[in-house]
């Protein structure tokens, strides 16, 4: 391809509407064009990135045995309404009517159309296991679209569904689809770790999400370094730790604390510090008031509570739910006494001794609070959010904290899906069975932007050999010397005969023009075509992600870029 002849409009300056790195260099690089928020354009550059992340995918999908198909965006609400997930999805389901008045969806996912097909299709346990996937667009009516390709309201994504005879069926689908994530993503060259999740509005008993590390990334994972632990912050576990002793019990008093609202308010007024003191909020449920208690210098994980109380919605309380149930002014709630509301308690309130606690008493506290002596709680469990510096739950290391982009997820559904819409099949004595299921994601463009959020520098993106548009760029110094263009020629057609994926800068433009919009686009290897090719038959061969160069003799060029090329590849799977 000649740059003159391709549609690749670079841009200087960063455009005011992207607000990270990948959403900024797309744009700048010719590679994504916005048509209405959350909704892109791909650029021919941009598409044959994405091109080669779904080549991979496809590859790795198939060679687990995945079997591929289409099935449409559009969905019929019956089949959600079936699932029971039309009222639960939210306001992110596109919703539509037909010109007959019937309700349909934009696919954000495909759990009842894939459980439906398969439901009318298999019949029999040897029908079984089937993994069936598709690579197509998804809708989903983000609130506030934003970061480009990260968080769009219409974007790609590969959704493969197991279906299984068992749980050890289950099982063993469940760790081809990791081996196979495995393997794509470290075929694309990125860094990654696989963590623990929350399954959300999916559902299912066990996930793992794949998250490409980045300074950027949304969502915090902590880890450790001792063993294979690491989880999303959501969903990692808490170890219980018990810092205020097994002393003895003082007697409970109230002290008065007059505007001191806050944890940092109450343990600067008693100075005391904010572990000694239990902190109390108050959720509303779409069924019920409860309250949660956490340490004072801990937060509370609401996915981890929300996911305990099996609820649909989980929210605080408004002011006038609080002086209702408490009596009191926001920030002076406590267990003690308590009545009209489940107490919720994380698994490091029992280990307390003497704490402090609102009274439910505006502008007064509880002190020497002591669980099981004051209060009881309805139920004990791990609802606290773990930050970096815990212990590991697994092991005696230390959990550190990173920032990650999710690009996949791995899900057990179990019988979730073919419970609600009937996907049976008859065993080996001819009774009847739910199938086993799991489903298995890949955000396919949210893969393009998070390989630019993981590779980029101050010129522009840093491609991973294995995704860049092009492998090289051949650059002529002067288009204008017919000695040069001659040669760059020449050393462009063996570079492709020899099935490198080249582009050859043949505009008549400054060589600084050309060699910047090189390091923008992010080529990861810019052969230089000058005087000395034509003096002394040598050519620069700069490496866009160290900046080395090299000068080698134009004969054999062609090979040696190969060579580089395949090494490269061959290096993201070691």
């Amino acid at each position: 391809m000649r740059v003159s002849e391709l549609l690749a409009p670079t841009l200087r300056e960063a455009p005011t509407e992207a607000e990270v790195i990948s959403h900024i260099l797309m744009l700048r690089a010719g590679m994504l064009r916005k048509v209405a928020s959350g909704v892109y354009t791909y650029l021919p550059l941009g598409y044959r990135v994405l091109k080669k992340v779904i080549q991979i995918v496809r590859e790795e999908m198939d060679n687990k045995g995945g079997q591929e198909l289409m099935l449409p965006i559009i969905q019929p609400a019956e089949l959600w309404l079936e699932s029971g997930r039309w009222n639960v999805y939210g306001d992110e389901l596109f919703r539509m009517k037909d010109r007959h008045g019937r309700d349909f969806a934009l696919g954000p996912t495909h759990e009842e159309i894939i459980t439906d097909l398969v439901r009318g299709e298999v019949r029999s346990y040897k029908q079984l296991p089937q993994l069936l996937y598709q690579i197509q667009n998804k809708y989903r009516d983000e609130r506030r679209p934003r970061f480009g390709l990260m968080r769009g309201r219409e974007f790609v994504m590969k959704d493969l569904y197991s279906f299984d005879k068992d749980e050890a069926g289950l099982d063993e689908s469940y760790r081809k689809m990791y081996e196979a994530y495995t393997r794509i993503f470290a075929r694309c060259g990125l860094q990654f770790r696989s963590v623990e999740a929350d399954p959300g509005a999916i559902g299912g008993s066990s996930t793992h999400e794949f998250m490409v590390m980045a300074d950027s990334g949304e969502a915090a994972i902590v880890y450790c370094d001792s063993c294979n632990y690491a989880a999303n912050v959501e969903k990692a576990e808490a170890v219980p730790e018990q810092l205020s002793g097994d002393g003895e019990m003082l007697s409970l008093d109230e002290v008065s604390t007059p505007g001191a609202k806050t944890i940092e308010d109450v343990s600067a007024f008693l100075k005391i510090a904010g572990h000694n003191l239990i902190k109390t909020i108050v959720y509303q449920t779409e069924e019920e008031t409860v309250i949660a208690l956490v340490r004072g210098d801990r937060e509370i994980n609401e996915i981890k509570l929300q996911n305990m109380l099996g609820s649909l919605q989980l929210f605080m309380a408004d002011e006038r739910t609080v002086k209702e149930l408490t009596g009191a002014a926001p920030g002076f709630a406590g267990p003690v006494g308590m009545k009209g509301a489940r107490i919720i308690a994380d698994r490091e309130i029992p280990l307390m001794r003497n704490a402090v606690t609102g009274a439910n008493k505006t502008d007064a506290h509880l002190v020497n609070v002591n669980p099981g002596r004051d209060f009881t709680p309805d139920v004990v469990a791990d609802i606290r959010l773990v930050r970096a510096g815990e212990h590991c739950p697994r092991c005696e290391g230390v959990l550190a904290e990173a920032r990650g982009i999710e690009v996949g997820q791995v899900f057990k559904l179990g019988t979730k899906y073919s419970k609600a819409l009937g996907a049976k099949f008859l065993d080996e004595n001819g009774k009847e069975q739910l199938m086993v299921m799991g489903c298995y994601g890949i955000g396919v463009s949210r893969t393009v932007a998070a390989a630019i959020e993981q590779n980029h520098d101050g010129d522009g993106i840093i491609w991973p050999m294995p995704i860049a548009p092009f492998q090289a760029v051949v650059i002529p110094v002067s288009s204008k010397d017919e000695g040069q263009m001659g040669l760059a020629d020449s050393l462009y057609n063996a570079l492709r005969e020899q099935g490198v994926e080249t582009v050859i800068d043949d505009r008549n433009e400054r060589p600084g023009v050309k060699f910047k919009d090189a390091d923008l686009v992010g080529y990861p290897l810019r052969i230089v075509v000058g005087s000395k090719t034509v003096e002394e038959g040598t050519v620069e061969i700069r490496h866009r992600r160290s900046g080395n160069v090299q000068v080698v003799k134009l004969e054999g060029a062609a090979q040696l870029i190969k060579k580089i090329v395949a090494d490269e590849i061959a290096e993201s799977l070691k």
